[in-house]
């Protein structure tokens, strides 16, 4: 079995392989998500400038984040912050997760509160 150091190495591994790809400019910023095994986070990044425009997590939402439904919630509060500073298009940075579970519900939560991919 993997040791827990070698986890971490081959997360952030698939991190930089995913940041590569994936960056975040002024018209269509990025959406990092973050999971942790309590929570939910999410910012949406501009990485031309460094500033991040909207964020949420279930720890300011204050629930419980361990399962799909806070992820729901916390894509919900993303896509309308999001909205309140004009933004309408964000490309996905899922963190080195695949897009399953958690990652996924608050991508689709996201979407269904006006935010495209």
């Amino acid at each position: 079995m993997a040791s827990k150091g070698h986890k971490m190495m081959l997360l952030e591994r698939r991190k930089k392989r995913v940041r590569k790809r994936v960056l975040g400019a002024p018209e269509r910023p990025r959406l990092s998500v973050y999971r942790s095994v309590k929570h939910i986070y999410a910012q949406i990044i501009d990485d031309s400038t460094g500033r991040t425009l909207a964020s949420a997590s279930s720890v300011a939402l204050k629930i419980p984040g361990g399962n799909i439904e806070s992820a729901k919630a916390v894509g919900r509060a993303v896509a309308e912050r999001a909205r309140e500073q004009n933004v309408a298009k964000v490309c996905l940075d899922r963190g080195g997760r695949l897009y399953h579970g958690r990652v996924k519900a608050l991508a689709d939560a996201a979407r269904e509160a006006g935010l495209e991919f």
